[in-house]
């Protein structure tokens, strides 16, 4: 078929593709090109604009740059449809957004974390800053001022402004559909592929109401897609390297995947996404040999500087921020180490004066030197039946309490003696006697709870009245006999007297019976590691000289790694809420069930957190379907069959453009399957994304296909008839379980006179 046939053809399928108004070639110089390249890689050539051997093509390259740039996404069309998208996009997520005006799920989590900021208090989350800090910022602006306590779900708002911390996140969930849309057309080059994504995510249940609240999911989301776009535009511009809108698109792209990886770790799903789309970019520009090797490192480093460099400095500076804002001590300050919450004010390590030598007669905290190996720590609980011996819980705290408070004792003595008190040093048998309690930090040959190789610490004894077991030998680490223990500064070893064993914090989790504090143990394993070293954080002896904490404070990169490896390890610690069922990977694609937002019974405003049925499992069928289409088109072309000029077209688009969506989606929820720590259905959000597009990809190219079957004009009503029908199966569905979103009161769906009754299409749902 000619090169202008094909053009033609093209136009009349109303897909306005590059094709559309590229310059034709004259015919002496067709057969060539032709030959030379092919038309799927037309798009994609990396010298597409470069100057030819006899210079004919650089007098052309404005008008034929300024052509291929007028594609369709410049068209009046276009914008007419962009702003449809987008209207319906923002009033869908805007509506009733202060409905309900209390508290609902993990508002509580991430809406106390925005009074934080406001309130500069320091804390502990599992996540990076960014969403936290523009939550907080949001809520700020908005006259939000800080002091609601965000204590449970259900709690009212009352007088409390919170409408801009939700509005902030609705906006940013309003993007969504648009930045989609803006994806598909670019990848595609069709309005109705776009269209179709755009229609799902507008009107899926699940989207609006992940974007109606006080999340990180939202704000998530939106720099995931932004990266995506951003990405797709990038590659948009490989005829025209190192041009102002090129270095738009690749810096756009690192700002993108910096916010991404700044409100959670999820965001290392897209980066990944980029990166290999990176690595065969740059494999493709070493394959052309039109390219000197200066000019490929030119476009190496380019990148390194746009997709690493760029990056790194913004989520690090995300970390600066973080830390300059929160500096008052608050509830997070026991995750970290002594030296971190030196730089805390109100602290009692921030400015602190104390003995410098540890005592005997001292009252002492004693911390781990893991991170997030938390204070030792003991309560009036018992170990329960069958676990070990029936005595006192010892356990590790992560937080700040009167039960982390130990009494140094020496060996055998009991009183408090007058006069300035002997120092402890390297190789003295000490006990360790808790205040509250009363109990020595004891030891025996029962196995610990969790981890079976090593013993059981428990508190026993009264008053300080015990036996041998109780007997623990100081060991300042790399010291010698004789050495002063140094507070905070010298790392120590506990010693078991009876059993060789030493004092270890695990990091495990204990269950329910020991409130989940982590577990303490006396390991026979008696290599150093931080697990089972220790420093004496608090002390106080009124018979002994203080000296400054000042020199303690950290520099910027010791408490940015700290940070990290705290976050990392309460990542993965996470488990289930009270009566909150978690979720399986496999659970999600099938919308098997949702989330419980706010209310319970029929008494209460009911919000439950679940895709529109339709949109997801359409998604569902949409991915099989991908995967028969692309192995068909690909027979038939390995057969030679003559397909046509449009019907190759359809073919790249849905092997190239529908294959990276694709990897987008299976990098997002293949990881979840490998991952130990507590899943929930929100978590599959960013791969519905990716899923709704490749939908949009696979119907409009199955719809076109029709070509084959039918001659026009009726293969055009069956495509129109197609349209419609989707669009009808869509909207009738959100009519159906709008009430999802939006808010229900009244009977439960399974009860007589349920305005959702014969809509629990699945026994798991429980709305």
């Amino acid at each position: 078929m000619a090169k202008e046939e094909c053009i033609s053809e093209w136009d009349k399928t109303g897909n306005t593709s590059a094709l559309r108004n590229r310059k034709i070639i004259p015919t002496s110089e067709k057969t060539s090109q032709t030959t030379s390249t092919p038309l799927s890689e037309d798009r994609t050539s990396p010298t597409a604009g470069h100057l030819s051997k006899d210079g004919s093509q650089s007098s052309d390259r404005t008008s034929a740059q300024s052509s291929s740039r007028g594609h369709a996404a410049n068209e009046p069309p276009h914008r007419v449809l962009l702003m449809l998208v987008a209207g319906l996009s923002f009033s869908t997520r805007l509506y009733k957004i202060t409905e309900p005006p209390h508290v609902c799920w993990d508002e509580t989590h991430f809406g106390k974390m925005g009074s934080y900021y406001i309130n500069r208090t320091f804390f502990f989350d599992v996540h990076p800053p960014l969403g936290k800090m523009l939550i907080g910022l949001a809520g700020y602006m908005t006259n939000y001022d800080g002091t609601f306590p965000f204590i449970k779900p259900g709690d009212k708002y009352e007088h409390h402004s919170y409408w801009g911390m939700r509005g902030f996140c609705a906006a940013l969930g309003s993007f969504l559909p648009i930045f989609a849309y803006l994806t598909v057309l670019e990848l595609s080059q069709s309005h109705t592929a776009a269209l179709i994504t755009a229609v799902l995510l507008i009107f899926d249940t699940g989207c609006i109401t992940i974007s109606q609240y006080i999340l990180l999911d939202p704000i998530l989301m939106f720099f995931i897609m932004a990266s995506v776009l951003s990405m797709v535009k990038f590659n948009q511009q490989r005829p025209w390297p190192f041009t102002a809108s090129w270095w738009l698109w690749l810096a756009l792209t690192g700002v993108n995947l910096a916010g991404a990886l700044g409100v959670k770790f999820v965001g290392l799903f897209v980066i990944l996404l980029v990166g290999l789309n990176t690595v065969w970019d740059l494999w493709r520009l070493l394959g052309d040999r039109s390219l000197s090797l200066v000019e490929i490192a030119k476009h190496f480093l380019a990148r390194v500087f746009g997709l690493i460099l760029l990056p790194l400095l913004l989520y690090v500076t995300i970390f600066a921020v973080h830390f300059v804002v929160l500096n008052k001590s608050g509830p997070g300050d026991g995750f970290f180490s002594s030296a971190f919450q030196s730089r805390l004010i109100g602290n009692n390590l921030h400015n602190a004066s104390m003995p410098e030598y540890l005592a005997y007669g001292s009252t002492i905290t004693v911390k781990n030197l893991r991170i997030a190996g938390g204070y030792l720590h003991s309560h009036w609980h018992l170990y329960p039946e069958g676990v070990g011996a029936r005595q006192q819980q010892v356990t590790a705290y992560l937080h700040k309490d009167y039960n982390n408070v130990w009494l140094v004792r020496r060996q055998g003595d009991n009183e408090t003696h007058s006069g300035t008190p002997d120092l402890v040093r390297h190789g003295d048998i000490i006990r360790l006697e808790h205040k509250e309690t009363t109990r020595n930090l004891h030891s025996h040959l029962h196995e610990a709870p969790l981890t079976k190789k090593h013993f059981q610490v428990t508190g026993y004894g009264i008053n300080g009245t015990g036996d041998t077991n109780d007997l623990w030998q100081v060991e300042v680490c790399g010291g010698r006999k004789g050495d002063l223990v140094k507070v905070l500064r010298s790392k120590v070893r506990f010693l078991h007297r009876a059993t060789g064993c030493v004092l270890y914090s695990s990091g495990k989790t204990l269950p329910k019976w020991g409130w989940e504090q982590v577990e303490v143990t006396c390991s026979p394993y008696l290599k150093e590691t931080p697990s089972s070293q220790w420093n004496i954080e608090d002390h106080i002896n009124p018979k002994l000289p203080n000296i400054s904490l000042s020199v303690l404070k950290p520099h910027f990169l010791e408490i940015l790694l700290e940070s990290h490896i705290v976050m990392i390890r309460g990542n993965s610690g996470l488990k289930p809420k009270d009566n909150e069922m978690n979720s399986k990977p496999w659970h999600w694609p099938i919308n098997y069930q949702g989330l419980r937002f706010s209310g319970v019974n029929d008494t209460e405003y009911r919000v439950y957190l679940l895709g529109n049925p339709v949109v997801w499992w359409l998604n569902l069928a949409s991915l099989g379907l991908y995967l028969i289409m692309v192995a068909v088109a690909s027979i038939a072309i390995q057969r030679g069959l003559s397909l046509g000029q449009k019907r190759i077209e359809h073919c790249l688009v849905l092997k190239r453009d529908g294959g990276l969506l694709l990897l987008g989606w299976l990098l997002h929820y293949a990881p979840f399957y490998a991952m130990g720590r507590v899943l929930y259905y929100h978590h599959y959000f960013p791969a519905m994304l990716f899923s709704s597009m490749l939908t949009g990809i696979t119907l409009d190219v199955l719809l076109k296909s029709t070509e084959l079957l039918l001659r026009p004009p009726y293969c055009d009503w069956l495509q129109r008839g197609g349209q419609l029908v989707l669009l009808c199966g869509v909207l009738y569905s959100f009519y159906l379980f709008h009430p999802l979103s939006y808010g229900m009161t009244g009977p439960l769906a399974h009860e007589p006179g349920s305005a959702m009754a014969g809509r629990k299409w699945m026994d798991s749902w429980e709305f």
